[in-house]
């Protein structure tokens, strides 16, 4: 569940500002959206964080072998190109653009969109609110999207070029495609 809160009329968060505040404030997951509102997120239940775990063991195994990137989970913000800062809860970046940022910025929101985000739909989340979500990472140029609802066994997959397709089913596999070369996540539904 998100709750925005709507401050940006009060006042303006410069990018090291909404930093301070999520650092003073680490018990709160917070994000920003691109009108500036900070979205306070309801921590996921333990089940919940126990599949986010399982998503983000594969893809580490994935890259520990190919040494093709870096995978974040869900503590990790990255500010997007449209202003808006997020925290997917796994993500994926190419080795080269992460090393092209600087180890300063590496330590605040890194200016970058992962090029693969996955978000999990946990018990109070609203999909709709997910599946604008995964738009907004694809605008901020995202290559490939995974927004995962195991309550429904589906999976939707979102593509740079802007198409989408969705898988349902208990034996769903989903490939890196030609991004993460080898991938297969096994959603165990």
């Amino acid at each position: 569940m998100e709750l925005p809160l709507k401050i940006n009329s009060i006042a303006t968060f410069t990018e090291d500002m909404f930093f301070d505040l999520c650092q003073a404030n680490s018990q709160l997951l917070l994000e920003r959206d691109k009108e500036g509102n900070i979205i306070v997120m309801a921590p996921t239940g333990s089940d919940t964080g126990f599949y986010n775990s399982d998503i983000n063991g594969q893809i580490w195994l994935w890259n520990r072998h190919s040494k093709a990137g870096y995978v974040f989970d869900s503590s990790a913000g990255f500010t997007l190109p449209d202003g808006s800062v997020r925290s997917p809860d796994v993500s994926w970046i190419a080795r080269e653009r992460w090393e092209a940022i600087s180890e300063t910025d590496r330590f605040k929101f890194a200016p970058i969109c992962p090029d693969l985000v996955v978000e999990v739909v946990s018990v109070n989340d609203n999909l709709s609110d997910l599946k604008r979500k995964m738009e907004e990472y694809l605008s901020n140029g995202c290559k490939l999207g995974w927004l995962i609802d195991r309550y429904n066994k589906t999976a939707y997959i979102y593509h740079g070029n802007g198409s989408t397709e969705t898988k349902v089913g208990k034996d769903t596999k989903l490939s890196g495609e030609d991004l993460l070369v080898g991938l297969m996540v096994d959603l165990h539904f």
